[in-house]
């Protein structure tokens, strides 16, 4: 899915942005008019995103604050949370072995003390807001305001600390991690490949996931930052260093994580698939459990979490500028000349809609919206995208425009995965998605039919856009069929003190 899904598509995104230096709404005029929705898809699905993926970082955060203290408070079952099915020295895992009778302290801290989840009956009663958790991801909606509000120069300098410091702790956790007993035995399950699950639709699935997430082509992000390169900038060296350093650092992850699933499989005297659950378990529940059995566990605690916030914050910047920038471009004497309250405005706004996920049934919220918001509109944007592109505008005035920045043509590997193979893959990969859904599924929550009902509405609403601006397009341009057919595909001439604008003071576009 990287070599060839994720990496033509990621070179392209940010060659587009850097020739055309406007984001994922304008772009659109310049390559092709009829498919402007894509750019209004991308700040729908974007919205969804800060709507759910703050409130996880809230948690993080909340984590974080309750980590500066003597004793980790999910070490014990002595708080006022906790019940009496918490058991010391039981940890939450997948085993048939551990009974639903008893629970582990740290799973009883984040269901009862974090989120208090029993305090709502799923999505059908919510129940009210918790502060605690409102105020935490109000903080974080701070921290990304005064990232975002200036423009590339402030998120410039946000980004220093945000890409730089997890490595740092990741570094440190896995010197930790290796020294641990049973740590081979996790490094080696994660390397051991079980090519047997090569035949299963969903682990592709996961994998162009995976990618998409990670290296963000479609979430107009690469766009928007590409924009305010240098006309002249080696994009395709910084989209080969990029994504290489990307997957890599996935890769580096994946020890610090099984190391201490292999020392917590060593600890219960278990298999290492017995240990790990899905979903957000795996970083609030198995591995505050395994930091609290470390000596000096409050120190891991307290980097561990400051990781998790940061490779969060640096997540959101991205999703959420792109956003900003599309809109700024397509309304620069609205939105771009007022840029501070319009970043403020917005973030509030998407603060307020994301409130019910703060709720005590809100946990199941940000699951459906994950699940329904990004996750297979994503791969049907990426798709059309990647056909308007090399199929539309085409393959061959796509590589004359890098050219004109890189001064070379780009070679046959990249020509031949944008025309068919990129573009053919994803495709596949969207109606697999469609067909072998497996729907949203918890252990111990059943989603009611009318939240999943909910949810394909939260998946058609990103992606309607895309068909309703075509056939609204068609319908303004005047001729035949055929002539606005051709008009409303043909890119549209761009003066060029526009074309070749520069970066205000305030770093958006003029």
């Amino acid at each position: 899915m990287l070599v060839f899904g994720g990496l033509p598509l990621f070179y392209m995104e940010l060659a587009l942005g850097q020739f055309h230096r406007c984001g994922c709404l304008t772009i659109w005029r310049r390559i092709c008019p009829a498919l402007k929705g894509i750019g209004y898809a991308i700040c729908i699905i974007d919205t969804y995103m800060g709507m759910y993926y703050n409130t996880i970082i809230g948690w993080a955060v909340y984590y974080l604050f309750a980590s500066f203290t003597s004793e980790l408070p999910w070490t014990t079952c002595n708080n006022t949370w906790n019940t009496a099915n918490c058991t010391p020295g039981v940890f939450d895992s997948v085993s048939e072995n551990v009974t639903s009778a008893t629970s582990s302290p740290a799973k009883e801290f984040f269901d009862r003390s974090v989120l208090e989840s029993y305090r709502a009956d799923g999505l059908d009663r919510m129940g009210p807001i918790k502060g605690s958790l409102a105020l935490c991801v109000f903080a974080v909606f701070v921290l990304v305001y005064f990232s975002l509000w200036k423009g590339v120069r402030s998120t410039g300098k946000a980004v220093w600390f945000t890409a730089l410091a997890p490595y740092v702790i990741l570094f440190i956790l896995l010197a930790r991690g290796v020294t641990l007993p049973g740590a081979e035995d996790g490094i080696r399950y994660y390397l051991t490949p079980q090519w047997e699950k090569l035949k299963r639709s969903k682990v592709w699935i996961d994998a162009a996931s995976q990618i998409f997430f990670s290296l963000g082509p479609g979430f107009g992000t690469l766009l928007a930052l590409s924009s305010y390169n240098k006309f002249n900038n080696n994009c395709y060296r910084d989209a080969i260093l990029t994504s290489s350093i990307n997957c890599l650092t996935s890769f580096l992850a994946g020890f610090v994580i099984f190391s201490v699933l292999g020392y917590m499989a060593y600890v219960q005297k278990k298999h290492i698939k017995d240990v790990g659950v899905a979903g957000p378990g795996l970083v609030f529940i198995v591995y505050p459990e395994a930091i609290a059995t470390m000596t000096g566990s409050v120190f891991w605690s307290i980097l561990f979490f400051l990781m998790l916030i940061t490779l969060g914050l640096d997540s959101t910047f991205g999703g959420l500028e792109a956003m900003i920038t599309g809109l700024c471009d397509e309304y620069p004497r609205l939105l771009g000349r007022h840029r501070e309250i319009f970043v403020g405005c917005l973030l509030l706004l998407v603060y307020i809609c994301g409130l019910p996920t703060t709720t005590y049934g809100g946990i199941h919220l940000v699951n459906l919206l994950n699940f329904y918001g990004p996750g297979i509109a994503i791969l049907f944007v990426v798709f059309v995208e990647a056909a308007g592109v090399f199929w539309v505008y085409g393959v061959d005035r796509f590589s004359k425009d890098i050219q004109a920045m890189l001064g070379y043509r780009p070679g046959i590997f990249w020509r031949v995965c944008w025309l068919a193979i990129s573009p053919t893959f994803i495709l596949a990969i969207f109606i697999c998605s469609l067909i072998s859904d497996e729907g949203l599924e918890e252990d111990d929550y059943k989603y009611p039919s009318w939240s999943i009902s909910l949810g394909w509405v939260l998946t058609a609403s990103s992606i309607i856009w895309i068909p309703v601006y075509f056939i609204y397009k068609l319908a303004i341009t005047p001729g035949t069929f055929r002539e606005r057919l051709s008009k409303a595909t043909k890119p549209e001439e761009m003066p060029e003190e526009v074309a070749f604008r520069t970066i205000s003071t305030y770093g958006t576009h003029v």
